[in-house]
């Protein structure tokens, strides 16, 4: 089995197109070679606690082109059949206590469905991911314990685990998400086509067994 690290942040659009694409070349090849690992690593690392409102947020990085920024993310979900509710998303939260739960969840090997439940609340159900309350719920979603989620967000277990991951990441040379780190050496950048992947795992497993080729 080879590691793929995925450094993402469930709030990065483009890591939900990237995760999207990736799991759906996985589940073309149930024999793939990955073992899974989702990095802390934060789109927007200097939002403040409470995050911020997310027109104003989309004003502040593209400026007059705010009211087309979504299109690019729109087109890329369509074609995925990935049901965007945009309108509902009314804030861009904080990430670190999402990403300190996606730290837990990979103790308890739950971090995909975790990963899954955070983009799905954001993306498609507009939940506000810097509230302890959503993480429980999407926690206990994927097989974790909400109370002990709750009682852990509300100390500082593990933030400076998680910082330092990110940190060290940074110092590697990862700088945006989503990025990939193949078997602890190849970085692979952005959001991949399904048949990019598809191609990676023939590379390293061999061509799909003849049960599963279409």
């Amino acid at each position: 089995m080879i590691s793929l690290d995925i450094f993402a942040d469930p709030v990065c659009p483009w890591s939900l197109i990237a995760k999207t694409r990736l799991e759906r070349a996985l589940a073309a090849r149930p024999d793939h070679p990955f073992i899974l690992v989702w990095q802390p690593f934060q789109l927007n690392p200097t939002l403040p606690a409470a995050g911020m409102e997310r027109q104003a947020y989309l004003r502040a990085r593209f400026g007059a082109g705010a009211s087309r920024a979504d299109l690019p993310l729109i087109e890329a979900a369509q074609a995925l059949s990935i049901p965007l509710n945009l309108a509902a998303i009314r804030r861009v939260p904080n990430t670190t206590d999402a990403h300190r739960l996606l730290h837990w969840a990979g103790l308890e090997g739950c971090q995909s469905a975790v990963m899954t439940g955070l983009m799905r609340g954001y993306w498609c159900e507009g939940r506000d991911l810097g509230q302890a309350d959503t993480l429980a719920a999407i926690a206990a979603d994927a097989g974790m314990d909400p109370a002990l989620v709750r009682r852990l967000l509300a100390t500082d277990a593990d933030r400076d685990t998680v910082a330092a991951r990110e940190a060290h990441a940074r110092e590697r040379g990862i700088d945006a998400t989503p990025s990939f780190v193949l078997g602890n050496d190849y970085v692979i950048a952005g959001a991949q086509d399904e048949a990019f992947w598809s191609d990676v795992i023939a590379d390293l497993a061999g061509p799909a067994p003849a049960e599963t080729r279409h």
